[in-house]
């Protein structure tokens, strides 16, 4: 069953001239997410697109798996009313919104409409710069910015040098202007939660990715890390429990040597 559209009053930018005679607002109607489209249909350049975005999805179901108030897209269209026509969507490569449920209803969503999630505009966007410039240092950023995004990451590991920025820069919107930050992995407060880049082993290759990160610069493992660890923690400790069965055998061994039975050594 679709959802019923959202009524709201505003005031349109763009009128007939009969229509900016008079001061009266016009009513809109907004479509429901089940009338828009998911996405802008533009296929991604490279896997990476989908895959490092996921990396973050993936660690954040870890980081919060007790909470509910969050949702992290990836690929998936933003509708809002900041634009010229609230059915024109951008679609950054991931975002994070807080403040709303993580499945909506029980269900997933197939896009992301500000007017169904009580206006709360997603705090963090993320775009990767490809082959193929996608404005995202000009155009989209201006989107973002008028949409009211917090923050704003442009990961460009391939083509900084083409574009003249660095390979991972974050903007922050203060004083409704994006403001570029320093330091890395970058620590935002209203989150929670600092990122930064990594380089480590995914299904046997070698590659950086993204990563979330705790206030004291701690990266958050990722679950084939975690239980790579814990299976070296068990071998560390198996190798520790031989070496001391070893010295224990060596020591009886010194011992009957000497004439004494390690089996019935007087107590102290």
């Amino acid at each position: 069953m679709s959802e019923s559209p959202v009524i709201y009053n505003i005031e349109i930018k763009y009128q007939p001239v009969s229509a900016m005679l008079s001061d009266k607002p016009k009513t809109v109607i907004l479509p429901s997410t089940e009338e828009l489209a998911c996405s802008d249909d533009i296929p991604v350049d490279n896997e990476d697109q989908n895959f490092l975005p996921n990396i973050l999805l993936f660690l954040l179901t870890s980081i919060w798996a007790d909470r509910t108030d969050w949702y992290f897209g990836v690929d998936m269209a933003i509708y809002h009313t900041t634009g010229v026509n609230p059915r024109v969507p951008v679609v950054p490569d991931a975002f994070l919104s807080l403040g709303v449920e993580r499945k909506k209803g029980g269900k997933s969503r197939r896009s992301y409409a500000v007017w169904e999630e009580n206006e709360v505009v997603p705090i963090l966007a993320l775009e990767m710069v490809s082959h193929t410039p996608g404005d995202e240092y000009d155009e989209k950023l201006e989107i973002y910015r008028k949409l009211g995004v917090l923050y704003y990451i442009i990961y460009n590991p391939e083509f900084w040098l083409r574009d003249r920025h660095q390979p991972f820069e974050v903007y922050k919107l203060i004083d409704n202007n994006y403001r570029l930050q320093i330091g890395e992995p970058l620590w935002m407060p209203e989150i929670g939660l600092g990122i930064g880049r990594h380089q480590g082993v995914i299904g046997g290759i070698q590659q950086e990715f993204l990563s979330w990160y705790n206030e004291q610069g701690d990266r958050y493992l990722m679950a084939d890390e975690i239980a790579q660890q814990e299976t070296q923690r068990a071998q560390n400790e198996q190798k520790r429990a031989e070496i001391e069965q070893e010295r224990a055998e060596q020591l009886a061994q010194y011992l009957r040597s000497l004439g004494i039975d390690p089996d019935n050594l007087p107590n102290n």
